[in-house]
């Protein structure tokens, strides 16, 4: 059975576009759509009530989301759980590495694009499967015909292969054309090796070398997804950079995750980060396999 994709609702504008993006993706994929509350008893003198108070308040608003979700899409099967603790371990551990977690964020406009906050960040390093960023003024006209998928590709084919796995499932699913980009910058000239030098001659040059690497790279997903048309983008720059100027169209940007832990938290990469920043639509960032 298809592992369901899971949504996180706080009652928040973001978390309900979060939501509604979740139901249509589960919908698109034929799986269940599971609604998880994350929540923590916190005493306070201005609320009456204790512990049984606040919990049916937060089974009550998780209820209502639940009944008003299934009633835009009859026939999806929905569920909903209330998870107390905290809230980075609760969604961690809601991130089943086959399914698919869907978070919300404040965002506000193109410039800023995201506002990630510390438990969205942490989330996001600390997941052991795909989760998507949906800004609060994410409407579904935004995954209009048209609009491109765009999957950031680097490295080999086996580095590569979850986050093409999810885009060329994501794509197929919508019935959306694939943007693949690969970018490239010229390392220092102490960086070159001889064996490094040899495969660039053998390639024609860099930029031949690039597009052949996107190239092999993209060919097994594309035997499996034929029905799938593919874009290839190859470009000289920051990769976080290349693929925000290509994504104006896009209805989904999809990015790898190399996180990494610090003495103040968990980091995701330098791509990663800046595209959740500042791409304008829903961002989906994928762990390595």
């Amino acid at each position: 059975m298809a592992h369901p994709i899971t949504a996180a609702v706080d009652g928040s504008e973001e978390s309900h576009a979060a939501l509604a993006w979740a139901a249509r993706e589960a919908v698109r994929r034929g799986r269940a759509l599971r609604v998880v509350h994350a929540w923590r008893f916190t005493p306070h003198e201005a609320v009456e009530g204790g512990r049984d108070t606040q919990a049916g308040w937060v089974r009550g608003a998780l209820d209502g989301a639940v009944r008003e979700i299934a009633g835009r899409h009859p026939g999806l099967e929905v569920t909903g759980e209330v998870v107390e603790g905290d809230a980075v371990e609760a969604l961690v551990a809601a991130a089943d590495p086959s399914g698919l977690l869907v978070l919300g964020s404040r965002g506000h406009g193109r410039v800023v694009g995201f506002l990630l906050g510390s438990v969205g960040r942490q989330v996001i390093a600390e997941a052991a499967g795909p989760v998507v960023l949906v800004r609060s003024g994410d409407r579904a006209p935004a995954e209009a015909e048209g609009r491109e998928v765009v999957v950031g590709q680097e490295g080999g084919p086996e580095d590569s292969a979850a986050v093409l796995r999810f885009a060329f499932e994501t794509a197929a699913a919508r019935g959306a054309t694939l943007k693949a980009v690969r970018a490239w910058t010229l390392p220092p000239v102490f960086a070159y090796s001889p064996a490094s030098l040899q495969l660039l001659d053998e390639a024609g040059g860099p930029v031949p070398y690039e597009k052949k690497a996107l190239s092999e790279a993209l060919q097994p997903w594309r035997e499996r997804f034929p029905q799938v048309p593919v874009v290839e983008h190859v470009e000289m720059g920051s990769a976080g950079q290349v693929l925000l100027d290509v994504s104006a169209r896009a209805q989904l940007v999809v990015v790898g995750r190399r996180a990494r832990r610090t003495a103040v938290g968990a980091r995701i990469g330098s791509v990663a980060h800046g595209v959740l920043h500042h791409a304008p639509c829903p961002v989906a960032v994928v762990p390595p396999a």
